[in-house]
């Protein structure tokens, strides 16, 4: 019997939740809500891509489907002012309902509280929840290519960047990493974890970090634990990571974030004179 496919399974429940709550409030009267806000998709994107300093996107998440709860009291706002505190470059907030219990809610509340850019990280599969997250305040949102069709990922980046947000376009493997940059995304994330088995492998970031063109933010996600792992990553060419769990289980997220930070220029400046790898280019432009 073959395993089930995880991801498949989140993105129908997202349909089916996306189209619920588009029956409860129409596109139309959505539009109008998020009219309001301007998200700050081009600081998102400059934070992440910032040169001398490693750039972290820390995550406000309550349960994930791999390791169940990772915060019983869990306080979305409490984690992100930690976060800002700490020199997050971006906060991430999960809004997926079933299977990580987030919610629209815990962003509008962590958007009031801090400054810093926001990632709506969710399976985005309708321009619908695009314009969610406008209305909530994010200034990103996540596509993952492996939820998409081609036609649906250049559409939705496409309406994302009309509506101001930054994309962070998340992908597994050689194929889809091809996508990604053949929808013109301009963040890549290079998810560690598999969505379908729940398998991680970081291994996969250093696979993938030579095919990525220069001018490119490489963000690499999941499964990253210790300031070894930025290191060698950031030597590989990356310029972002995107942490939760680490964090989550910690119980002084702000700690466990400096502790990763600190000293971080040091390690930038050496790696920029290493010769061999025309990311490191890029990485300090």
């Amino acid at each position: 019997m073959s395993a089930p496919d995880l991801l498949r399974t989140i993105v129908a429940a997202t349909r089916q939740i996306t189209w619920t709550r588009r029956e409860r409030e129409p596109l139309a009267a959505l539009e109008k809500r998020a009219a309001g806000k301007t998200p700050g998709g081009d600081r998102f994107e400059a934070e992440l891509g910032k040169p001398g300093r490693v750039n972290v996107i820390a995550e406000c998440k309550r349960r994930s489907p791999s390791r169940g709860v990772l915060a019983a009291d869990y306080d979305p706002v409490a984690i992100a002012r930690k976060y800002e505190q700490g020199g997050a470059a971006a906060i991430s907030v999960l809004t997926e309902p079933t299977f990580f219990d987030g919610a629209l809610d815990h962003l509008t509340a962590v958007r009031a509280a801090v400054r810093t850019p926001l990632l709506r990280k969710d399976f985005i599969v309708d321009e619908y929840q695009l314009f969610e997250a406008k209305a909530a305040g994010a200034d990103a949102a996540l596509l993952i290519v492996a939820a998409l069709e081609q036609v649906e990922l250049m559409r939705l980046q496409a309406r994302a960047w009309d509506l101001g947000l930054a994309t962070l376009v998340e992908v597994h493997d050689e194929d889809e990493l091809m996508r990604a940059i053949d929808s013109g995304a301009r963040i890549i994330g290079v998810n560690n974890r598999n969505l379908r088995t729940l398998t991680v492998d970081v291994d996969g970031s250093y696979r993938l970090a030579a095919k990525m063109p220069r001018g490119i933010i490489a963000v690499s996600e999941s499964g990253l634990q210790s300031r070894a792992d930025l290191e060698k990553l950031t030597k590989a060419g990356y310029r972002a990571f995107l942490i939760g769990e680490r964090f989550m289980t910690d119980p002084d997220p702000a700690r466990a974030l400096t502790e990763l930070l600190g000293g971080r220029e040091s390690f930038i400046e050496d790696t920029s004179q290493a010769t061999g790898n025309p990311h490191r280019t890029v990485l300090n432009k």
